[in-house]
């Protein structure tokens, strides 16, 4: 039993080093993609804070301007922002906001991978005009 122990010549040892780099390139790709859903997330509160704002005011307008601006400094993020209707809302009338990010998800040196990332919200004026 101790010939076949002196006899093994670090065969193993290459099995380890290759596992430990596939375990810090995984760990390095998992630091790389997870802000990516984090800006997803802060993409989808910011489509859905500008719809309930546009379903508050009745319009789309300066108050969705301005809550655009507010969020925008808050959250880091300058998204493109696409309405599906402008101006005054009646009563029940439906509408939709549309936000589109770039964003670069490349692997250190490797390369860029740019993605665009989209939110939706839609809703419903709460306002009646006469």
């Amino acid at each position: 039993m101790l010939k076949r122990l002196r006899t093994n010549k670090g065969e193993g040892y290459i099995d380890v080093v290759i596992m430990v780099l596939v375990a810090m390139i995984l760990i390095g790709m998992g630091v790389k993609v997870y802000p990516v859903f984090v800006i997803k997330n802060d993409l989808n509160i910011f489509a859905n804070e500008l719809a309930r704002v546009a379903e508050i005011e009745g319009n789309i307008g300066p108050k969705t301007a301005s809550k655009a601006n507010d969020l925008e400094a808050n959250l880091g993020i300058e998204p493109r922002i696409q309405w599906s209707t402008t101006g005054n809302m009646q009563l029940n009338e439906a509408f939709s906001v549309e936000l589109t990010l770039p964003v670069d998800i490349g692997f250190f040196e490797f390369g860029s991978f740019p993605i665009r990332l989209r939110a939706k919200a839609t809703g419903r004026s709460e306002v009646y005009r006469k």
